[in-house]
């Protein structure tokens, strides 16, 4: 996936869900000034159309709804701040002289600004008293990252401020440092401090000094200009061996329509820079690569070029290949109506959409979300006992590799972009049933507040098979297998991310990630041991994604243990039996301490992980907990010792880690762990040092992912259905009984010998006798909109504006 690195940092976003009611806003005011300084963005400017619901639509008349007067039991500690709160905030650090902040919008390279104020999220030992006892809501504090960059040695430094509401003489601010590893007074360095210099004044002079020969190969140029056909960018994270810092970047066609095909348009050109300092003068381009040839200064370059033994590579130029409209011989009956799920009784779960709080069959959670990792799901409860106290995405690597020097420096760690600025709209009867509820979620980025709307939604859904049946000479039963699911999709570059969060009768939750978008691709050329040809000159550069989740489990309170039951093969000699038999039987163990807790997916999925508590066993004695077991492909990083990461994402090395709870461990990465990968503000692997891991309040660390090596089914987009990665945690011994028993969604019917129905027996369910207007659920599209914009400093809610924003 591409990241374009250029602008005023664009990408350092500040993420507060803020759920708003409905307004008319003001037509388009001009975009913010973060947006103008950023690199090959699309906007869109429109109004917000006020008739745009944010929850359940539907024609039927027999449609009920949620209770209206349904609220959370607690206020939801995890949420955010509040748009007034966000704005004071940010009000009072222009305040603080030692800080020296400039409005982001008249800020340039040698300015400090502010770029995120959010809530700083509880510390679990503060939120226990409050949400299990009678304790007040813990104090709230905001978390700031200042971006310093007035000084020879800038940097981000994240920053506590509180307590909030902001109180002059009352609020102050201190270095944020103890949720890292690094203890450098919440700071680290800022590779990014000239980026508009890094074009402006290095880039696209380099492009200009070989103008005639992009000309004469591609027919076009980058010099910076409006009228440029071609594109440069390069490798994420930049080199950082020996004190100095190398980039190296290549050439790119640029699409000529709205499709964003770019990153399928690779040149196979490539050049190396050494950008060490703040002094572009300083800065020095050290070699060409092209046609698996190396030239180490541009007139060697230029004279191999018209010597007229040089070898010209044909040009990776967009077509219908590279767009995503329907294209080819449209399938039989295809353009008939395709079948269309409908709620018949409206939605059978109820929503908080003040406190972002949901309950569904006796499941019960409260929303998060955040511009480092959007959704996250907090004290997830069923009849009340928790569960899981925090389940959400820590961080995605996309891991490349390549013979050529940009694919092989390429290793992306996507918080740095952030999924919350590009969770945006949902599109009803695609990405979502149309019947679903959705909710809207705001950030904070360069004192403005965006708004994505309808970015999460809710829904019910009944599978394509019963959770249960069985038959006999008799009768039959089945159970309909009804889940609902919590969903949003973040756009990060060129991948389209799907996060699904799925609850089922039976106390399971499943979690799922999927991808789809353009592929990062790259030229074909002597990269054969690197990905298939898939177009012309073509390669699918492969990759491995690796996203990182927490799944914080509290088994019947927070003393847990992991334990291990493992089938093996053995040779046993039985009382019953002359000879001895071959079979299997069953292995217990568990971890003892965190020396032993980094581990991979057993040999033929042979051993059950799971979470117990050894002091709550069941009604037979067995210990209550719940099982840990992929549901598809679940990875770890091919590349041993990556040279580009380092120490940056030691989480991706296993499959599955655990670790003893503690409030300074909330994270396992940290969005500028690539600005200094030798020293990240968080080494994941400073977690694992040797404490006992028996009965103690346990984190699981997973990974989900996909090895993928791009095919010519990848073009022109990534398909959601072979992209995928899920991970099921299945009670296991923790219940007395299967409790999806429970519904009754189930029928059974009786029949005589002779296959003559006698009895029908159904449970109580409800049965949908309205009509169904169908016209009605088909979706709205025309009433698809972008972000809602309204400027924090000066805070003025109403001068709003619209833009939907991208990095590429």
């Amino acid at each position: 996936m591409v990241k374009i690195l250029a602008g005023r940092l664009f990408v350092i976003l500040a993420v507060s869900v803020v759920f708003l009611a409905t307004e008319v806003f003001a037509a388009p005011q001009p975009k913010a000034a973060w947006v103008r300084g950023a690199r090959s963005r699309l906007a869109k400017s429109s109004k917000w159309n006020s008739k745009r619901q944010s929850s359940f639509t539907s024609g039927s008349a027999c449609v009920e709804t949620s209770p209206p007067d349904f609220k959370a039991p607690k206020e939801n500690v995890w949420a955010r701040l509040t748009d007034d709160e966000a704005a004071a905030v940010a009000k009072w650090l222009f305040h603080q002289p030692e800080l020296n902040l400039t409005v982001s919008d008249k800020a340039g390279e040698w300015d400090n600004s502010l770029l995120l104020v959010e809530l700083m999220v509880p510390n679990k030992t503060d939120v226990l008293a409050y949400i299990d006892g009678n304790a007040t809501v813990p104090t709230r504090y905001a978390h700031a990252v200042l971006d310093l960059r007035a000084t020879e040695e800038p940097t981000y430094t994240d920053i506590l401020v509180g307590p909030i509401p902001v109180v002059n003489g009352t609020t102050s601010w201190q270095p944020l440092e103890y949720p890292y590893t690094r203890k450098t007074g919440g700071s680290i360095r800022s590779l990014d401090a000239d980026s508009d210099s890094l074009y402006s004044e290095f880039i696209y002079k380099i492009g200009a000094s070989i103008a005639d020969i992009t000309l004469d190969l591609w027919g076009g140029t980058a010099l910076g200009r409006e009228n440029d056909t071609l594109d440069i960018w390069g490798i994420d994270p930049v080199w950082q061996y020996d004190g100095k810092l190398t980039r190296w970047d290549t050439f790119w066609n640029l699409p000529v329509d709205e499709f964003d095909a770019e990153t399928l348009l690779p040149l196979g050109l490539y050049f190396k820079s050494d950008v060490t300092g703040r002094d572009p003068s300083k800065w020095k381009l050290e070699g060409w690569l092209y046609n698996d040839i190396y030239y180490p200064t541009t007139d060697a370059f230029r004279t191999a070029y018209y010597s007229g033994n040089f070898t010209k590579l044909g040009a990776n130029v967009e077509g219908d290949w590279a767009r995503t409209d329907q294209d080819g011989p449209v399938p039989p009956m295809d353009d008939a109506s395709p079948p269309l799920a409908v709620a018949p009784s409206g939605p059978r779960y109820s929503v908080d959409l003040e406190e972002q709080y949901v309950e569904w069959m006796g499941f019960s959670f409260y929303l998060s979300f955040t511009r480092d990792t959007g959704l996250s799901l907090f004290d997830i409860r069923y009849k009340g006992q928790r569960i899981l106290y925090e389940l959400g995405l820590q961080e995605a690597l996309a891991h490349y590799a390549g013979n050529d020097p940009v694919q092989s420096g390429t290793a992306y760690l996507d918080t740095y972009y952030g999924f919350g600025p590009y969770a945006f709209e949902l599109v009803p009867g695609y990405d979502c049933p149309n019947y679903a509820t959705y909710m809207n979620t705001s950030f904070y980025v360069s004192e403005t507040t965006h708004t994505h709307i309808n970015s999460i939604c809710f829904f019910e859904f009944n599978a394509d098979y019963p959770i249960q049946r069985h038959s006999t000479s008799t009768y039959v039963a089945a159970t309909k297998n009804i889940y609902f699911s919590v969903r949003t999709v973040s756009t990060v570059g060129n991948y389209d991310y799907m996060f699904t969060y799925t609850f089922h009768m039976d106390g399971s939750i499943h979690v799922e990630v999927r991808a789809s978008g353009y592929i990062q691709s790259a030229y074909y050329a002597h990269n054969a041991d690197y990905g298939y040809q898939i177009h012309d000159h073509l390669s699918g550069s492969m990759h491995d994604h690796v996203l990182n989740y927490k799944a914080d489990f509290d088994i019947y309170g927070l003393e847990n243990t992991l334990e291990f039951t493992t089938n093996v093969p053995v040779t046993e000699n039985y009382i019953w039996s002359d000879h001895p038999r071959n079979t299997m039987k069953l292995r217990r163990s568990h971890i003892e301490n965190e020396e032993h807790g980094r581990l991979f997916w057993d040999f033929n999925g042979q051993t059950q992980y799971r979470i117990v508590n050894t002091a709550v066993p069941n009604a037979y004695g067995e210990f209550r907990g719940y099982r840990i077991l992929p549901s598809d492909q679940a990875i770890h990083l091919t590349i041993q010792n990556s040279s580009n990461l380092v120490n940056a994402a030691n989480w991706a090395h296993h499959d599955l880690m655990v670790s003893k709870r503690k409030d300074t461990e909330p994270r396992s990465a940290h969005p500028y762990n690539g600005q200094d990968v030798y020293d990240p503000m968080i080494n994941f692997d400073d977690f694992f040092d040797g404490e006992s891991l028996e009965q103690e309040d346990l984190v699981v660390w997973f990974n989900l992912g996909m090895h993928h090596v791009p095919h010519t089914g990848d073009l022109p987009n990534t398909v959601f259905t072979t992209a995928h990665s899920g991970i099921q945690f299945m009670p296991l011994n923790y219940f007395d009984t299967d409790i999806s028993h429970e519904t009754v969604n189930m029928v059974r019917i009786d029949y005589d010998g002779g296959k003559n129905v006698t009895k029908v027996k159904t449970f109580g369910q409800e049965q949908a006798v309205c009509a169904v207007d169908l016209a009605s659920q088909e979706p709205d599209l025309d009433g698809y909109k972008g972000d809602v914009v309204v400027r924090k400093f000066p805070y003025d809610p109403n001068d709003p504006y619209f833009e939907t924003d991208s990095i590429v």
